[in-house]
């Protein structure tokens, strides 16, 4: 059986607003990278429809296909800012949708280096078809900042 892979990527600007966690939104459809087991869809296995990608933070969701042992890799790029600490995690159900919500993990305290801030991430875990996963950002810098590059990735060993 070939290994089930999402691989979501958006070059459009997201603005985080500082001192929160927030999901990254990934675009459908031809704006993915690839998503040939449907686990990144505007219908969502619970029978919820996202209508704007930009507005729903369930757009930041990855269904998994199947049970397995998880590789998660994720690739964020931040406009340059007056930070002084930068965070990113991996997060099963980061909108409640389960019986074991917002279950972070992997998550990272960065320094802020000079010009952009550009980090890539790798984490495995169990994955669950009925628990979503998201990878979310945190700034806190004294005003919103954008996120200028995001990949998400997830591949599934049964």
């Amino acid at each position: 059986m070939p290994v089930p892979v999402c691989s979501l990527i958006t070059k459009e600007r997201q603005i985080i607003e500082p001192g929160a966690y927030t999901v990254v939104h990934f675009p459908f459809g031809s704006g993915e990278s690839y998503d040939e087991q449907g686990m990144h869809q505007m219908m969502q296995p619970d029978g919820y429809h996202i209508t704007d990608w930009r507005a729903d933070e369930r757009a930041g969701l990855i269904w998994p296909q199947v049970d397995g042992w998880g590789h998660l890799t994720a690739m964020i790029q931040w406009e340059a800012g007056h930070y002084t600490e930068l965070r990113d995690q991996y997060v099963r159900d980061p909108l409640g949708l389960t019986v074991n919500p917002d279950d972070t993990t992997a998550t990272e305290h960065r320094p802020r280096s000079i010009g952009m801030q550009c980090f890539v991430k790798h984490h495995e875990m169990f994955v669950h078809p009925e628990v979503p996963i998201a990878l979310r950002v945190y700034h806190n810098d004294s005003e919103p900042r954008a996120l200028v590059l995001a990949e998400f990735k997830l591949a599934i060993h049964t």
